[in-house]
């Protein structure tokens, strides 16, 4: 059996619970193939790049999944059929990784600590410093 992502994007006006009750009917077709599920991650309800089936936002769901290629058309022809995903893709990789997915971690640095704001940051020690105006070196002249 080959390892496989398969993300999916469902539609807007689902709830996050009927769109893991979808997941749990996808992952219930491969585990009843004989695959296994290695990882799930809900990615959340994220704007689209354009529009698709009149969508504008759609609930983005990663898998990371064990199957043969049986399992996997099955899997990927209920996904076709079912009215509430507007695009799905399956692609076979070497390896789970470990920890969250990228999407994830982009999550987790989006978001601000309390009481502070986004640019309120240390600068990073490896980055060039910033470039200085020369004017401010120099005394300002005055009228009188």
């Amino acid at each position: 059996m080959r390892l496989y992502e398969s993300v999916f994007i469902a539609r807007q006006d689902v709830s996050a619970q009927h769109v893991e009750a979808l997941t749990k009917d996808f992952s219930a077709i491969i585990e009843n193939g004989g695959g296994k599920i290695h990882k799930h991650e809900y990615w959340g309800l994220r704007a689209l790049a354009y529009r698709v089936k009149k969508n504008r936002k759609g609930h983005y769901v990663m898998l990371n999944l064990e199957a043969d290629n049986d399992t996997l058309r099955e899997y990927e022809r209920i996904m076709g059929l079912n009215e509430d995903i507007l695009r799905f893709m399956n692609i076979s990789i070497e390896e789970v990784e470990e920890g969250p997915s990228i999407m994830m971690q982009a999550q987790r640095t989006e978001r601000t600590p309390r009481g502070g704001e986004r640019g309120d940051r240390e600068p990073r020690q490896d980055a060039p410093a910033p470039a200085t105006d020369n004017k401010a070196d120099t005394p300002a002249e005055t009228e009188e």
